[in-house]
């Protein structure tokens, strides 16, 4: 596993980087104790200035790109960047110096660093108690669910649980092994989980005592699941498989609502899949964790061009898409084609599957509700491929929406309960209900342990589809290496296991080389 440099010598301002095309940051200095939170302005800015930083990820594309690209779910243009063929193909040689892999690293550490100042100066904030258990929850739980995406991408990486103030600080060594980053990630989730309040409603890009509990059951089933499977570092660690099962099973039923002694009224299923999606149901049942971008927004990061992403080029105007089996239709733009669907992937949805049919359009129209174009198997409709259409604003301003990534959803949890839980009832009730609000019927009953996992895994790659989580189930399984495009290449299990550190990272580091 290759050793790095964590980008800390300086912390960056969010809202100016984004006013342009370039992710390049200006150093401006350490945290230092002048920057002291006086008031509860001052520490609301702190942690909004955490959270913020998540926006850059999306901006560089790599959520989509990590999460997603390199499976069987989408692939991208031939023209796309270099970077992003090589994710896309798994052309190992690239990822040393592969800018979204650069970029998901350096702004997840700016993240945790930022969360890390809140933590050491929070408490001496003369603010009421009760915000400045909220703020300093809400920063354990941006610690923790940094981490958590470093460490599935590129294995062990350098813990800091204190702010970056001097250059002595930034040459951190790797953690040294996979149970000091949980014990790390699992503390810093209790921690939120005891301070954090439950909100009413779902609140757009923040975070309550159910997110909390939503990072720890996946947190745990990840690690368990990992384990089970003979991942290269997870394969060594110290903690029972059983026993994390059991804790990703205690806190996804936290969640669920079903634990007596935690109740939350907040989040529930969507009864409708078209609801989950729908811009303007940002406090909708399922959004534990969803990212905070409003076409508003002055510059890219603040606004969202994420459907562009998905969207194919029809005739550069607007486009209008069916809703479900209605005939009312919506409007969007059409987009540039980036994230294209696998049309073996779309081919193996079972028959009558809503998730097929109302969230991937294969067909466009105009105003009046008649077809402008469509996709054919055959390659004679206009589409270039059926599309996602889980990011659709019809309220576009030219490029910017509000489309937004959803990093915590509710039916996300409960199937990490119901893998952990294994064939329990109240487990089959969840995947029963999933299936059949998909139009699907029940899953056989009686399904051995083993078999009932696999089912939950397969149900996940439709449920969670565009949703950048798939290549982290196919991590934590240890499936790597049946991917096509992996087994074209021979990798072997040392190279796609996890990512490299950016080779720039390790260069400026001199006590990891």
């Amino acid at each position: 596993m290759k050793t790095t440099k964590i980008f800390f010598l300086i912390l960056a301002a969010m809202v100016a980087g984004l006013s342009s095309c370039s992710l390049e940051e200006e150093p401006y200095g350490f945290y230092s104790e002048d920057n002291f939170y006086q008031t509860e302005g001052d520490a609301r800015a702190a942690i909004n200035y955490a959270f913020a930083t998540l926006t850059y990820i999306e901006y560089s594309r790599a959520l989509y790109f990590l999460g997603d690209m390199p499976t069987e779910l989408i692939t991208t243009k031939g023209d796309a960047s270099v970077d992003n063929r090589a994710l896309n193909m798994w052309r190992i040689d690239n990822f040393d110096t592969n800018g979204t892999l650069v970029n998901f690293f350096k702004y997840s550490y700016i993240a945790i660093n930022r969360a890390n100042a809140v933590i050491k100066k929070m408490p001496d904030t003369p603010i009421d108690q009760q915000l400045k258990d909220q703020y300093l929850g809400e920063a354990y739980f941006l610690r923790a669910y940094n981490y958590f995406c470093l460490t599935r991408n590129f294995g062990l990486v350098p813990l800091h649980d204190g702010v970056v103030e001097t250059l002595e600080q930034t040459s951190a060594p790797l953690a040294a092994n996979m149970d000091a980053i949980y014990d790390m990630m699992i503390a810093d989730c209790e921690q939120a989980e005891a301070l954090l309040p439950v909100y009413n409603a779902p609140v757009m890009g923040r975070v309550d005592r159910v997110a909390a509990q939503a990072l720890l059951a996946k947190i745990y089933l990840y690690a368990a699941s990992a384990k089970e499977h003979n991942v290269p570092l997870y394969r060594d660690m110290t903690r029972d498989v059983t026993a994390m099962y059991g804790e990703a099973t205690k806190y996804g039923a936290r969640v669920l609502g079903i634990d007596p002694a935690y109740p939350q009224n907040t989040y529930f299923f969507e009864l409708n899949l078209l609801d989950i999606y729908s811009v303007d149901n940002f406090s909708g049942n399922e959004n534990i964790f969803l990212m905070s971008m409003d076409r508003t927004g002055e510059s890219e990061g603040q606004y969202s061009k994420i459907s562009k992403m998905f969207i194919p080029y029809v005739d550069g105007a607007t486009i209008w898409l069916r809703q479900g089996d209605s005939d009312s239709f919506i409007k969007s733009h059409d987009g540039w084609g980036e994230y294209r669907t696998e049309i073996d992937f779309y081919n193996s949805f079972e028959e009558g599957d809503l998730r097929k049919e109302h969230l991937i359009a294969s067909k466009v129209y105009n105003a009046s509700g008649a077809v402008t174009a469509e996709w054919k198997a055959d390659g004679s409709g206009k589409l270039l491929y059926p599309f996602c259409r889980k990011y659709i604003d019809p309220q576009f301003d030219g490029d910017k929406t509000s489309t937004r990534p959803i990093l915590l959803r509710f039916t996300d949890i409960a199937m990490t309960y119901a893998e952990a839980a294994g064939p329990t009832g109240e487990a089959y009730q969840v995947m029963n209900f999933i299936r059949q609000r998909a139009g699907l019927g029940n899953l056989p009953s009686d399904l051995p342990l083993e078999e009932f996992r696999e089912r939950v895994y397969r149900e996940r790659i439709y449920e969670m589809a565009y949703e950048a989580d798939r290549m982290y189930d196919i991590r934590r399984w240890g499936r790597i290496g049946e991917i096509k495009e992996v087994v074209d290449a021979g990798l072997t299990e040392s190279q796609y296991s996890f990512y490299p550190i950016p080779q720039s990272e390790i260069n400026l580091n001199p006590s990891l080389r």
